[in-house]
Order: C-alpha cells, then structure tokens, then sequence
C-alpha cells in the first residue's frame, strides 16, 4: 500500500522556510472552522485555538509522528453544548443558571467523552483491530468520507453570500481565492503549487483590502500578548451522559478521518500506528480539552484537504501549524488581524478544500474496488448518503439529544454492513480480503 509519490521529508525536500510556509497554511486551513464553534458554544476562541494546538501534539506523540492530522473543535458536540449550555441559559440544579456559568458542566461533559476514546482504544487492543474493521469496509467508509465534504459545503456557500446583502460585489472575494488557487494547482511550479491555498489567501486578501471589505475596528484595542481564559470543569451526571452518547457516535467518525488521510497518503494507518493510537491520541486531546475549558476535538477534514492538494505527506508540516495555533492563542492582537480575514475568503478557499474531502472518498471506492453493480453494496451507500444529508437538516432527536447527519449516516451504514447478508460472491470480493489479510491482530 505504500506510495513514495510526494513529498514525506519536508525538510529535507523542501527545507525549512518552506515548510514553515506549509505550516502556516495548514493553520488558515482550520482557523475559520476552529473559531466556529466558540462562537457557537460560547467557549473562548482563544482557549478553543491553545486546545487544537496542545492536543495535536500529543496526538502526533502518541501515534509517533506517523499521521498527518490536525486536531481542531469539533462539530459533533455542538447539540450536546446546546442541550447542556443554551445560549438563554436554563434552570439547572435548582436554580436558573447563564450560558457561562453552565459551560463548565459541558466541559465537564468533554472531559469524560473524551475518555469513551480511550476506553474504546483498549477494547480494540485487547479484541484486535481486525475483528473492530469488519464493521468498517470501505463501502461503509468511503460514502462516510464523501459526505463529510457535502455536508460541509453549505457552510462554504454561507460564507461566501454572509455578506451579500451588505454589499452584492463582496462574493467576488470568494470567486478571486477560487480562482488563484485553481491557476496554482494547474500551471504552478514547485512552491507555488504546494502553497497554493496561501497564495489564494493572499492575494484575495488584496483585493479586499483595495475594495474596502477589510475591518479593523477592533484589532488596535487588543493587547499583544495575553494567557487564553481557561476554565475549569464541572462534572454532572445529565451533562457527562450526553457527551459520552455523543462520543460514541463521534468515533465512529474518527474511524472514517484515519481512513480519509491513509487514503490520501496512500498509506495504512488503521494497521500503523494503529486505531488504538488514534483513538488515544484524539480522546486524551479531547480531555485535555475539556480541562482547559475548550471544546471536543477532532481530526480535521479541512487539512486532509490541504494534504491532498499539496501532496506534502510529512507529518511535522501539521506540528508546525499546532505551534502556531498556540502561539496565536496567546496573541490577542494576532488573533483580531487574522480575524480581518473577510469570510467570503474563507468560503472560498472551503469550496475547494471541502470537495477535495469527497474526492477522497470516491477515490476509496475505486481504489478497494467496491462493486457498486452488487445489491447489497448499492443499499449501504444509497442508506449512507440519503441520510447523511436528510438529518444533518433535520437532526435526529432522542429526548434530549440531537444527531446529525454524519454520525447518523455512519451508524445506519455500519449497522446495515452487519444486518445485510452477504453472498459468496460478496466474500471473495477483492476489497473484503485483501483488507482483512492486510490487518494483523
């Protein structure tokens, strides 16, 4: 399965001060999804951007440099903070309680979904990875992935029109990063293709500052250096069983992430360094998280992205870019200029990143050669897809809790892997054994 075609030694191909570049671009990569959830949450943007650098570093320890991942807030927790930590507040513990003063008990909630990882991590050492796979062939993965890159696009198309009615012109931003980045990736030579997404950033960031559309009313009061606002945790027994049921559904997801970055490494992950690896590697950072006050983590599909359109492979690109979310973290004044970024420029630069994601997964049902001409194959992935998309409009609501369109669609699609009969012709399928005989107990 190993691929030496792209970059795996930045340093050595590419040198220092280039790799660096890379970095830094990994980092705009994630910002604008990162910050989205302290705003949504309420949590510190600050506090949310030390988390994803902290736990991306132990992740990148625990699985021994080998995976080329990002770890930045994620998404699936956001109806757990919800239900936790409205925005009007509720009456909790006898007493009405603020958004902020409720936010503890969701972290709290955080620090305990993030040790569901670990326990699960030591249910496949012990079990084995190969009888955890089963429930994870490709037909259920490869959909899964392609629906992370649907499902974000809406969100691209949001910040690409946030503004419209303000002033019709600004969407042009969008079309400026689009299209630099596209003229990079084609006809660019050496360092222009690689950072290609920069450039795009760049130079839309330009034209936007000619036009006027850059604001920055709001950096000049901000101090250079200042500690994020960590919170200490509370711990309830509602708001932890919310995280953990969340949790579970959420591995699932990581499971489908490892899948996504081998698939563009054109390497084996799940086998080395392993699930177990992974999984501990995103729940402890999930827990650290959750002790300093920030959201759950996740590995992010944004640099999965990056990665694939780069084709730098070599893991210490994304550990530069963890250095410089926290270095951001500690800089107000940096934090208020990167916010200048005008969101039609992140919208942009996300409809691209968010279509190479599904690419991938395309790319997994034909690479394990995935007969999409069997019944059986074609219901999973009909399944996968339809309701991917339905719930993540309609969230699926068990009291309480609210589901969405991924987790659900990873759940429906493992669960049908295992209820549907196979036939003969289904078990000697290339894809089926050449899988289970690559993963060793």
């Amino acid at each position: 399965m190993e691929n030496q075609v792209g970059i795996f030694d930045a340093r050595k191909q590419l040198g220092m001060p280039k790799t660096i570049a890379i970095g830094i671009q990994h980092v705009f990569a994630m910002f604008g999804a990162t910050v989205i959830v302290p705003l949504l949450t309420g949590l510190s943007i600050s506090v949310t951007l030390f988390c994803a650098g902290i736990a991306t570093l132990w992740f990148h320890f625990i699985t021994k440099g080998k995976v080329p991942v990002f770890l930045g807030s994620s998404f699936a927790f956001l109806g757990a903070f919800a239900s936790i930590a409205p925005p009007e507040g509720k009456y909790y513990l006898g007493r009405f309680m603020t958004q902020q003063e409720l936010l503890p008990y969701a972290t709290g909630g955080i620090v305990c979904a993030g040790l569901v990882y670990v326990l699960i991590a030591v249910l496949i050492k012990l079990l084995g990875t190969k009888k955890v796979m089963r429930l994870f062939p490709p037909i259920v993965t490869g959909p899964v992935i392609i629906l992370i890159g649907l499902i974000l696009a809406p969100s691209a198309l949001n910040n690409v029109m946030a503004n419209v009615e303000v002033n019709p012109i600004r969407p042009l931003i969008s079309l400026v990063a689009i299209v630099v980045i596209i003229g990079c990736v084609m006809w660019g030579k050496g360092m222009v293709k690689i950072l290609a997404i920069l450039i795009g950033i760049i130079v839309s960031y330009i034209v936007a500052l000619v036009l006027g559309f850059v604001d920055f009313s709001q950096v000049a009061s901000r101090s250079f250096i200042g500690l994020p606002p960590f919170m200490a945790p509370k711990f309830e027994l509602d708001a932890i069983f919310t995280c953990i049921i969340v949790a579970l559904a959420a591995v699932i997801e990581h499971v489908g992430d490892i899948a996504a970055i081998g698939a563009t490494c054109n390497k084996d992950f799940i086998h080395e360094p392993g699930l177990t690896r992974t999984l501990l590697g995103d729940g402890i950072g999930t827990t650290i998280a959750g002790f300093l006050g920030g959201p759950a983590n996740t590995t992010y599909s944004e640099n999965t992205g990056v990665v694939a359109l780069t084709t730098v492979y070599d893991p210490f690109v994304l550990r530069v870019a963890a250095v410089f979310a926290i270095i951001l973290s500690l800089s107000p004044k940096v934090d208020g200029i990167i916010n200048t970024i005008p969101t039609e420029i992140i919208g942009g630069v996300s409809f691209i990143l968010y279509g190479m994601i599904s690419a991938v997964g395309l790319r997994t049902l034909v690479e394990k050669k995935v007969d999409l001409t069997n019944s059986r194959n074609v219901l999973i992935a009909a399944i996968i897809m339809v309701s991917g998309l339905a719930f993540n409009s309609r969230p699926l609501q068990i009291g309480s809790l609210s589901f969405g369109g991924l987790a659900c669609a990873a759940v429906f699609g493992i669960l049908l892997n295992i209820i549907l009969p196979e036939n003969e012709e289904d078990k000697k399928s290339q894809y089926y054994n050449k899988e289970l005989q690559n993963i060793k107990e």
